[in-house]
């Protein structure tokens, strides 16, 4: 396997993620990267995420936040060389000593959005006549409001998002290239670095936000506010635009319906068709659907937090972004802002089941998924039912730096640590139970069962594979080792020993 160290060439890669969809998929990367899912290639890229989403209760923003959150923290404190956790993550914050510091969270501040009106945000009472005619007549159109009442899109409150309107969220997003955050990304922003953009098409935020960044950056140079190198206007430029697929309920008072979708949807990609495919100005576009008709969602426009459940579609698209990373730059050049050799990719599984497992998948992405899923998988398995047992009783705890009482007491393992694992076996839950499903483990199984469709090795020399056996491999594993810290240890150790016991015992490869 390649390490870190034989990468020698540092990029990264600013992942603008817009609206739910954003954050969603976000998650699903973010899981990935845990497990110790990374790209095949010469280049070690760090990640900067950049959230941009008007609905600041949204939940499952907030869910994602904490996420990198604590993977920051388990990732600084084990080091990028432990197996799990090894792709860097950070804020766009820690990159520039502008003295106009930003928050130093994940999520893009929004100016001038919580708790007012679109009419109130674009200065509609004090326009002269002629202006104001001409806005009645490019916002014309009705929208619910989050006490479920009928308004024009001028008194459209835009606090839980742009509910469905694309036309509203391009004239509000529009504010990115002026802002500190945007001003900061450009100047430290690298020939080898790239970039790449998450969002859905058949809502408001996303199909107005992907353009309208997509723009901005093209269109960095020709900003007086932006002090960049000048590699902006020539970056190598990803993304995947999600279309429909989910279900939502019915309710006749949301602004949200489901019958809408497949309209707004075709409206947007006739848009794109003009200004992001036909003008050349993206490298490399993936599109994504599904119509599995299943358990539909609560019909929530976001004034009630707005938490969807994790959906197989959402890890697909995370997995764009590490094959967006593993496309070599000779197929992403670009001249004057224009592509050259555009590349558009759509995803697809070996069998269409209402159930996936791994070996549904297409051969490439098993491998690539499988094996640090697996690990991830068993790991969070130990640890939740069998740490407390092993702690200063085996070899491998004892070693120095000790795995002790005091060591699952501390905040790294009792609240990062921890909590992450949680939200991961939360995400496996929710995409096992959604329609379409995905369910590769027993969670609550035995360890030999773990793996949907994968039996132990059996034998004469075959001894089982449960605890007490994990127990003597960790043992083995770490003896004569040396490592900086408890935290460092714990994570190599285990990511280690669970790939031995997958690769030997489970047939699993890399």
């Amino acid at each position: 396997m390649e390490t870190l160290k034989q990468k020698n060439t540092m990029a990264r890669l600013y992942i603008f993620a817009i609206g739910g969809t954003g954050s969603r998929v976000l998650k699903s990367l973010t899981m990935l990267l845990a497990s110790g899912v990374k790209p095949n290639s010469d280049k070690n890229f760090e990640i900067v995420p950049i959230i941009i989403d008007p609905h600041k209760s949204n939940e499952d923003l907030k869910r994602t936040e904490r996420l990198l959150g604590n993977y920051q923290t388990i990732s600084n404190d084990a080091g990028l060389d432990s197996g799990f956790f090894s792709t860097k993550i950070t804020t766009l914050d820690r990159l520039t000593t502008s003295q106009n510091r930003l928050s130093g969270s994940f999520t893009f501040n929004l100016q001038e959005v919580g708790g007012r009106k679109f009419s109130e945000y674009i200065g509609f009472s004090q326009l002269d006549e002629p202006n104001k005619a001409l806005a009645d007549i490019l916002f014309s159109g009705k929208s619910i409001n989050k006490r479920h009442e009928e308004v024009n899109l001028l008194d459209v409150e835009m606090d839980i998002g742009f509910v469905g309107n694309p036309n509203i969220g391009s004239i509000v997003l529009n504010q990115v290239k002026d802002s500190q955050e945007f001003k900061d990304f450009a100047s430290n922003f690298n020939e080898d670095d790239r970039v790449f953009i998450i969002s859905s098409i058949f809502g408001g935020t996303g199909a107005a936000g992907f353009p309208t960044i997509l723009k901005n950056i093209r269109d960095a140079m020709n900003n007086r506010n932006i002090d960049g190198k000048g590699f902006l206007q020539d970056a190598k430029i990803g993304a995947v635009t999600v279309l429909p697929y989910f279900n939502i309920e019915k309710d006749s008072d949301s602004p949200i319906q489901k019958s809408d979708f497949i309209a707004k949807t075709k409206a947007a990609l006739y848009y794109y068709k003009d200004n992001v495919t036909g003008n050349n100005s993206i490298n490399s576009l993936y599109y994504i659907a599904d119509n599995y008709s299943g358990k539909p969602y609560k019909n929530d426009p976001g004034d009630n937090g707005q938490k969807n459940d994790a959906h197989f579609v959402e890890m697909a698209s995370a997995l764009a972004i590490i094959d967006f990373l593993e496309t070599p730059d000779s197929d992403l050049e670009t001249s004057e802002g224009k592509a050259l050799k555009p590349i558009y990719k759509e995803f697809g599984i070996r069998k269409d089941s209402a159930d996936i497992k791994f070996s549904d998948l297409e051969d490439y992405t098993e491998r690539k998924i499988a094996m640090r899923l697996s690990q991830l998988a068993l790991f969070r398995k130990y640890l939740t039912e069998h740490l407390s047992n092993a702690i200063e009783k085996e070899a491998w705890s004892n070693d120095s730096p000790e795995i002790n009482k005091k060591f699952i007491d501390d905040t790294f393992y009792r609240t990062n640590l921890s909590e992450f694992l949680s939200s991961f076996a939360d995400w496996l839950k929710e995409m096992a139970d959604n329609k379409r499903g995905f369910s590769p483990f027993n969670l609550d199984s035995s360890i030999e069962a773990l793996i949907e469709g994968r039996t132990v090795k059996s034998g004469w020399f075959s001894s089982k594979v449960d605890f007490p056996s994990m127990d003597n491999k960790l043992s083995k594993q770490g003896k004569g080792k040396t490592y900086s810290s408890a935290s460092q240890k714990l994570i190599k150790l285990f990511y280690d020993t669970t790939e031995e016991i997958l690769t030997s015992k489970f047939g699993l490869k890399n």
